[in-house]
């Protein structure tokens, strides 16, 4: 290459799709059935090799040496040497079950071959240029020259560059801009380059440098020097040539010839990528054969390992919506029936939609009630029926729908409707007379049902588990129905758009690993407690989500609004555990008191993978008021410690299990888990003293061990209150001290600074939910009641199994701990007999199950809080042994300067607590960076296929 000019070396790259020419041309006259048109390979191949030619030729015949005769041969079988590159593309199209072998192989250990091959190139091209140096006469030292200027700066940039089109390229085709933002930008990428070479020529050099060498005169000592010289070697290679100098017209047109048929032939060679059809955020596996690119070769490289057609067919998908209702209002159930109608106007059920088919499906916990003449429906099923009735008129004028058709079954009863674009909505009435009631039975039939297993004859209880684990199910049996079936999991309150709907099925669709995608949950409401679970959620969901999305699996696929896949679902080992009764009372607080969490517990065991989907939003109504929200925590926080502990338990198997969770994950988790655990110790250090700060919740605990829960729940309310008024004093003292320091250089200053600007670029980051970060106030005044007196009440009241919210006025009241201790006696003697009984799933629980529960609710709190004692007992030795053990810290000013005689003094454990803290942060921000650029890349890709799509079709027919 240095003996050809400019524009033969950037044009002579395009010939390296020869062979796949070749091959494409082979593999069509070898096919029964020919796939594309034939003709442009063919034309490929006959422009490829006139270029060739007439390379040969303006070399050969106006400029002949031996020099340039063996350049000239060894660029031609260079370059068909280097179109072997992709041969594991060309493969693909024939059907060798060698080269399939050699290529499945290569693709297990894709890894280790391109480390390997990478550093035979190094070595190779340094063998070259070790015995090029002295054979071609030249010196080391202009080498050396060269290398130290040039050759760095060039290779960095080269990576830079090469990295970045690669990776803009991928996401131009998971975004459906596969033409205008991949292909057309490749093709021209040469004629823009050459261009950029070519436009200065109009400017003639010096005759003095159209003969000299580049170094031969000029040292040039800075870049824009460096750049100029080589924009004029560049140059002086092709006005250097005889047949630019003396402007001979048949050199000239057959280099100019040889250029442009070089780029049509790349263009022949490589059109079938224009009519290739992709998917939305379509994986790069399936997109490129090779993970790595050809920077030498970027273009041609990105173009030539682009698959001839996407090997994965996705089959048309069966979601079925299966809501569990149980004691919603009306307002609730009218914002879940009208999410159902907007799908069903967005899917209608017609023989044109071949991609996905919705079926309706809603369980409505104890919706029987007794009367005198036996058991009627009761009143929040009566609201369903009206609210079904009423909600055509939601959507202008329309036909009102059909009667309604009844049926009666072994669970209870049936409600039969054709949806008015001819979907079909089944409304399912349990009797737990008949049925186990509550959340996650309805969720084992939902899980059954959509698979296409119709329950003959249902017993009470425990027959239906009985049926659900029995291996001969027929459900089990088909394979194939379960892959292309999925159920999207939904409370009765959940508000949807189809948009967040289709977005998980994406993410389903075309990651086969995945078992379960969820969406970003928005509390409703108004009040105060709303507005703290508002930036509770968001800060849940833009970092904690983000970062296990990132680092490993999501850990928790909330149930009022997540897409789950059928093959994961009915997976022996996750269907078998998760139907299981619970006979421990650890089992009560894991499996019943947080059952979406415990799903997904199960599913990352089996290796399925868990995601989070931020573009696709839900809506669900929060507790308005402290005694449901107390209620509503105190059930998820033992829950989801106890999940989060069994998957630590399991981390060995779980990462051998599941590729998404490495042993880094793990240590993430522990610890965050860590943090969590102390989290009620680190509040009371951060508030006050030590000895003013312990005595509050000390006073809190023993009451709630003598007291009621509803009792417990008032006193935490007005000591919300009282540390929310601490709280702001603490703040307010951390900037006095601030402003008295004259320096925000302190330990305290940098981390409260730090986290307003962390959690403010987070909120920017979100510009639909910036207004959030006004919440933000009362969320950091509320920490003290959401992470000390919150977690002190779920811990004591462990022994409470009801569910906490929408409960009526008959349900029975909790034992308390006071209560259970006067017949603990009398249950440990024996062996107890209600934990074989099926009256487990009442929400009151007999004596001895209390009685159970009470044991374990001691180890755990003595746990709990002997961890937060030693944490508080250590920083209080810590704080009283003073300076000996200390961290100083110099006293640094805004300025920069800093004075020595001023120092912080900080204890050990607190500078680690800080540390961690900041690193988990940190991790979490730069999580949620990576996170945000992929979700907007999925929602373009959505706004640019699915909405225009529908849009075409809804534009004559709405409601």
């Amino acid at each position: 290459m240095p003996h050809f000019d400019i524009v033969t070396n950037v044009m002579i790259l395009n010939s390296v799709s020869i062979l796949s020419s070749v091959f494409q041309v082979v593999a069509e006259c070898l096919a029964k059935e020919r796939k594309r048109l034939i003709m442009l390979p063919v034309c490929s191949i006959f422009l490829i090799v006139t270029g060739y030619v007439l390379f040969a030729i303006s070399y050969l015949a106006f400029e002949s040496s031996l020099a340039i005769n063996i350049s000239v041969g060894l660029a031609i079988v260079g370059t068909i040497f280097v179109s072997v590159n992709w041969w594991e593309n060309y493969s693909t199209l024939f059907a060798v079950s060698f080269l399939e072998d050699i290529s499945r192989d290569i693709a297990q250990s894709r890894n280790v071959v391109c480390i390997i091959s990478s550093l035979v190139r190094i070595l190779v091209t340094s063998a070259v240029v070790g015995a090029y140096v002295p054979l071609s006469g030249q010196e080391w030292k202009l080498v050396k020259l060269v290398f130290e200027t040039v050759v760095v700066s060039l290779v960095a940039i080269q990576i830079a560059s090469s990295a970045l089109c690669r990776w803009f390229v991928v996401v131009a085709c998971k975004m459906h801009a596969l033409r205008r933002s991949f292909v057309l930008p490749m093709y021209l990428a040469s004629i823009t380059v050459l261009a950029v070479f070519l436009v200065p020529t109009t400017v003639r050099l010096p005759k003095s440098n159209q003969t000299s060498t580049c170094f031969d005169n000029f040292q040039p000592k800075s870049s824009d020097e460096w750049l100029l010289l080589m924009l004029t070697d560049a140059i002086r290679t092709l006005n250097t040539r005889d047949i630019v100098v003396h402007k001979k017209t048949g050199g000239l047109v057959c280099l100019g010839c040889s250029a442009l048929s070089w780029w049509l032939g790349l263009m022949l060679s490589t059109v079938y990528i224009w009519y290739l059809k992709i998917h939305r955020i379509e994986r790069t596996q399936d997109l490129f054969v090779r993970r790595m690119y050809e920077g030498a070769f970027l273009e041609q490289s990105m173009l030539l390992n682009t698959r001839f057609e996407i090997r994965k067919r996705i089959k048309e998908k069966k979601v079925f919506l299966c809501a569990t209702m149980w004691h919603e209002t009306y307002d609730e159930m009218m914002k879940i029936i009208i999410s159902m109608f907007r799908l069903d106007k967005y899917r209608p059920k017609t023989k044109e939609q071949h991609d996905v088919e919705f079926e309706f499906h809603i369980y409505f916990d104890d919706a029987f009630k007794d009367v005198d003449n036996g058991r009627h429906a009761n009143e929040y099923a009566e609201i369903l029926v009206d609210v079904i009735k009423e909600d055509p008129c939601t959507f202008k004028q329309k036909a009102a729908l059909p009667r309604q058709k009844i049926i009666n079954t072994p669970y209870g009863g049936r409600l039969e409707y054709t949806l008015p674009k001819g979907n079909l909505m089944m409304v399912h009435l349990k009797d737990k007379t008949l049925i186990r009631h509550k959340k996650r039975w309805s969720q084992v039939r939902l899980i059954k049902d959509p698979v296409k297993t119709q329950i003959q004859n249902i017993l009470p209880r425990t027959s239906l588990i009985i049926f659900l684990t029995d291996s001969t199910s027929k459900s089990l049996k088909q394979v194939k129905n379960k892959e292309n079936t999925y159920i999207l999991a939904l409370d009765g309150d959940t508000d949807f758009q189809p948009s967040a709907v289709m977005l998980l099925i994406d993410r389903l669709k075309l990651y086969p690993e995945v078992g379960a995608a969820c969406g970003r949950i928005h509390p409703t409401g108004t009040g105060p407690m709303v507005w703290y679970q508002k930036f509770e959620y968001a800060v849940g969901h833009w970092l904690q989500k983000t970062a296990e999305h990132v680092f490993g699996c999501v850990l928790c696929s909330p149930g009022c609004f997540s897409l789950f896949r059928g093959a994961a679902l009915m997976d022996n080992n996750v269907m078998k555990r998760y139907t299981t009764k619970a006979s421990e009372a650890s089992h009560y607080v894991q499996y019943d008191q947080g059952e979406d969490r415990w799903l997904c517990t199960l599913l990352l065991q089996q290796g399925w993978r868990v995601e989070y989907n931020a573009a696709s939003d839900a809506y669900t109504n929060a507790p308005q008021d402290f005694k449901e929200f107390y209620n509503q925590r105190r059930r998820w926080g033992p829950s989801t410690m106890a999940n989060t502990i069994d998957l630590l338990g399991s981390g060995g198997l779980t990462s051998q299990r599941n590729s998404s969770i490495s042993k880094l994950y793990i240590l993430y988790q522990i610890i965050s888990m860590a943090a969590s655990i102390l989290g009620p110790a680190t509040i009371c250090l951060m508030i006050s003293a030590l000895a003013l700060a312990i005595v509050p919740p000390i006073v809190y605990l023993i009451l709630c061990f003598k007291l009621k829960s509803d009792t417990q729940i008032k006193i935490a309310a007005i000591m919300s209150i009282l540390y929310a008024f601490l709280m702001a004093g603490t703040i307010l003292s951390i900037i006095g001290d601030l402003v008295k320091q004259k320096t925000f250089l302190t330990p305290s200053g940098l981390f409260l600074i730090g986290m307003v600007v962390l959690y403010i670029i987070t909120a920017a980051l979100h510009p639909q939910e910036f207004s959030l970060v006004i919440y933000g106030l009362l969320y950091f005044l509320c920490i003290p009641s959401g992470y000390l007196l919150l977690v002190i009440y779920s811990i004591v009241n462990l022994n409470n199994v009801t569910w906490g919210t929408r409960e009526t006025g008959s349900q029975a009241k909790t034992t308390t701990v006071d209560t259970i201790k006067k017949k603990v006696m009398n249950a440990t003697c024996c062996k107890c007999p209600c934990l074989e009984s099926e009256d487990l799933s009442e929400k009151t629980l007999p004596v001895c199950f209390h009685a159970v529960l009470l044991f374990f609710f001691l180890q755990v709190t003595f746990a709990f809080f002997f961890c937060n004692a030693l944490w508080l007992v250590a920083t209080f030795f810590l704080q009283a042994i003073g300076d000996s053990i200390s961290i100083k810290i110099p006293k640094i000013y805004p300025n920069g300067t800093y004075d020595p005689t001023e120092v912080f003094s900080l204890d050990p454990i607190a500078l680690m607590f800080l540390l961690s803290f900041t690193v988990l942060l940190l991790m979490q921000f730069v999580a949620m960076l990576y996170h945000r650029i992929y979700t907007l890349i999925h929602f373009v890709a959505y706004a640019d296929t699915e909405i225009k799509s529908y849009r075409k079709q809804s534009h004559h027919t709405e409601y």
